[in-house]
C-alpha cells in the first residue's frame, strides 16, 4: 500500500464516505455504510463494511458530533446498512499491504475510538447499543464490544466472531481478548474456542456464552433494538432541550517544519529529529459563567484548546515517523489557566463543561499512550499550571530552569484541583498518583501547595520535576539530555516509556494498550504472520501459509 503523503484527521458529516448519522429525540443512529472504493490509501477494496484508517477517523469525528453537537441524544445505536453484513472488521488486504507503522497507528488509533466510546458512557450519559444487523468479525466485533448492549439478529447465519487468529496468524488489535474476559466475563475455555474459530458464534450460544446479550428474530429486530436504546436512554441525564455547540474546521497553518494553531504551535527540528509543541494559555478573558461559556462554544479556550493539541498530536503520530522526541512548552499566565479551571469545575455538571472536560481528558490520554518520548522544559514565560501542568506530568522527565537570583523571570509550576482528578490517566489514576504511587505524604505536600507559584526548587523538593539546573548548566544539561535520548534505539525507548508511564495500577484499558504494543507490535512483524507465505500475506491467494512451527 503507498501510504497518502499526509493523512488528515480533520472531517466533518458533509464529507463522509462511509457513515451515516441520524437522529430521533434521544437516540442517535450511527450506521455503517462503506464504500468500497473509499480506502484512505490505493490498492485494496473495503468490501463488506470491512474498515481503515478513514473509516475510523469518520467514527471518530461522528462520536464527537454526538458529544457536542447534540445534547438530547442520550443513546447511540451503531449499526449497518449493508443487507447481512454488519461489519467484517479491519480490511485485510489493507494490513497486508500496510508498513509495520501503519498498522500499528491505526490500531492504536481505533482503540482509542473505542475507548472514548466506554469513555462516554462512563463520564457523559451517552450509552451505545451495538445493532449486528448480520455477521460480524474481527474489529467489527471489537466495535460492539465497546458498547454497553450487543442485540445480534437471530437468522440462523449471522454470527459474532475473532478469527485472527486462526485466518490471519495475528491476534484481534482493538482489545478485543481483552473486553471478552475483562468486560463481558466470557469463561476462558470458551473464550479460547471462540477465538480460534473461523465461522463464530450465533443463536442462543452467543448469548449462553456472554457474547452478545440478546439475540431476536429478524421481524422484531428492529424494534427490539429502539426498545433497548431507549430504556438505556431513561438513566441520562444529558439535556433533553439542551443547545448544542457546533463544532467548526480547527484552523491551522501547515509549514515544512511548523503547524501553527491559535493556540497550540509545533515545531520540527528533522536534523535532530525533535518536535517542540507549545500549548498557550488564553490572551483574551475567557468567561466564568454558564451562559458566558455556552456563548463562547468551541472558541471557549479549553476546548478549542484541547481539540487543537488533539489534532496535532494525531499529525505528528502519523505522518512524522522519524521525529521520535517531543519537547513540551507552554506558554502565557498562569492566572488565565487557573480561572478556566476554576470554571471546569464549578460547572462541572453542566453537560457541555462535563464534555469538554472529556475532551480534555481523553486528549492527555492520547498524548500518554504515544510511543514517543516526551521532555518537559519549563522555562522564563512558560505557564505550566493547573490543567497545562498535567503536561509536565505526563512527561518521561521535566526540566525546570532555576533563576534564584532572578526571581521576577524564573518560571513558576502552579498546582490547581484539575491535577486530582479532573483528567485521569487511561488506568483511570492521575498523574500525580502515578507519580507517587499512590502514596500518602507526597500527595498531601503537593495538595498543600495547591495555588502557589512554585519555582524551581521547590517544585523539585515536592518531586514534581526531575531537575532544576541553573542558568549557567541549562542550555547543556536539556542539550545533551535531548542529544542522548535522540541517539537511542526507538524500538527500546517505546517499550521503556510503555513499562514507565504505566507503572503499578492497571484497568481494562491499559491493559489493552499493554497489550497492543506487547502483543500486537511482536506478531505484526513475525514471519507467521507478514512473512512471503505468513497468513497475512497469504490470505485471499488460495495458498496454505506456512509457519514456522517453533515457540518461542
Amino acid at each position: 500500500m503507498t501510504a497518502p503523503p499526509v493523512v488528515d484527521y480533520r472531517t466533518d458529516p458533509s464529507h463522509y464516505r462511509h457513515w451515516k448519522l441520524s437522529f430521533d429525540g434521544p437516540v442517535a443512529t450511527l450506521a455503517m455504510d462503506v464504500a468500497e472504493d473509499g480506502g484512505i490509501a490505493p490498492g485494496y477494496k473495503l468490501k463488506l463494511n470491512s474498515y481503515d484508517l478513514g473509516v475510523d477517523i469518520e467514527l471518530h469525528d461522528a462520536l464527537q458530533r454526538i458529544r457536542f453537537e447534540h445534547p438530547e441524544v442520550r443513546s447511540v445505536i451503531v449499526t449497518s446498512l449493508k443487507d447481512r453484513v454488519f461489519c467484517s472488521g479491519a480490511n485485510i488486504f489493507m494490513l497486508g499491504l500496510s508498513s509495520h507503522a501503519w498498522k500499528v497507528n491505526f490500531c492504536k488509533f481505533t482503540n482509542e475510538t473505542r475507548n472514548g466510546i466506554e469513555d462516554s458512557s462512563q463520564h457523559s450519559g451517552l450509552k451505545f447499543v451495538a445493532a449486528l444487523n448480520g455477521s460480524c468479525a474481527g474489529g467489527g466485533y471489537e466495535l460492539a464490544l465497546a458498547c454497553d448492549d450487543i442485540v445480534l439478529v437471530d437468522d440462523r447465519s449471522s454470527s459474532v466472531s475473532l478469527p485472527e487468529v486462526p485466518l490471519l496468524g495475528v491476534l484481534p488489535g482493538t482489545g478485543g481478548l481483552t473486553r471478552v474476559t475483562d468486560k463481558r466475563h466470557v469463561r476462558h475455555d470458551l473464550a479460547d474456542v471462540f477465538c480460534t474459530t473461523t465461522e463464530g458464534v450465533r443463536g442462543q450460544r452467543a448469548v449462553q456464552w456472554r457474547l452478545v446479550d440478546a439475540v431476536v428474530k429478524p421481524a422484531q429486530f428492529g424494534a427490539a433494538v429502539q426498545e433497548r436504546a431507549r430504556k438505556l436512554a431513561q438513566a441520562s441525564d444529558r439535556p433533553a432541550g439542551g443547545k448544542g455547540v457546533a463544532l467548526p474546521r480547527i484552523e491551522r497553518t501547515v509549514g515544512g517544519d511548523a503547524i501553527v494553531y491559535e493556540h497550540v504551535q509545533v515545531q520540527i527540528d528533522r536534523a535532530k529529529r525533535v518536535a517542540t509543541l507549545t500549548v498557550k494559555a488564553p490572551t483574551a478573558p475567557q468567561p466564568d459563567d454558564l451562559f458566558g461559556i455556552e456563548a463562547a462554544g468551541a472558541s471557549w479556550w479549553p476546548l478549542a484548546m484541547a481539540r487543537q493539541l488533539d489534532d496535532a498530536i494525531l499529525h505528528l503520530r502519523t505522518n512524522e515517523l522519524d521525529i521520535g522526541l517531543w519537547l513540551l512548552k507552554t506558554a502565557g499566565e498562569a492566572a488565565a489557566v487557573l480561572a478556566c479551571d476554576r470554571a471546569l469545575g464549578q460547572h462541572a455538571g453542566h453537560w457541555f463543561v462535563r464534555e469538554t472536560q472529556g475532551m480534555l481528558r481523553r486528549t492527555l490520554a492520547r498524548l500518554d499512550v504515544s510511543a514517543r518520548t516526551l521532555f518537559a522544559l519549563i522555562e522564563p514565560g512558560s505557564c505550566f499550571a493547573g490543567t497545562l501542568a498535567e503536561l509536565a506530568f505526563a512527561a518521561d522527565r521535566a526540566y525546570m530552569l532555576a533563576l534564584p537570583d532572578d526571581a521576577a523571570r524564573a518560571p513558576r509550576l502552579v498546582l490547581s484541583e484539575a491535577n486530582f482528578g479532573a483528567c485521569p490517566m487511561a488506568n483511570g489514576q492521575t498523574r500525580l498518583v502515578r507519580r507517587f504511587y499512590g502514596e500518602a505524604q507526597p500527595l498531601a505536600a503537593a495538595r498543600q501547595a495547591i495555588g502557589q507559584p512554585l519555582d524551581a526548587q521547590a517544585a523539585l523538593a515536592l518531586g514534581l520535576v526531575t531537575s532544576a539546573p541553573d542558568d549557567i548548566d541549562w542550555a547543556d544539561e536539556t542539550r545533551i539530555a535531548i542529544e542522548e535520548r535522540a541517539a537511542m534505539s526507538p524500538d527500546a525507548l517505546t517499550g521503556l516509556e510503555a513499562n514507565l508511564r504505566f507503572a503499578g495500577h492497571e484497568n481494562m484499558a491499559s491493559r489493552i494498550f499493554g497489550r497492543l504494543t506487547a502483543w500486537q507490535n511482536w506478531i505484526f512483524i513475525r514471519p507467521n504472520a507478514v512473512g512471503d507465505k505468513g497468513a497475512l500475506k497469504v490470505y485471499g491467494k488460495g495458498e496454505k501459509a506456512q509457519f514456522d512451527w517453533k515457540r518461542v
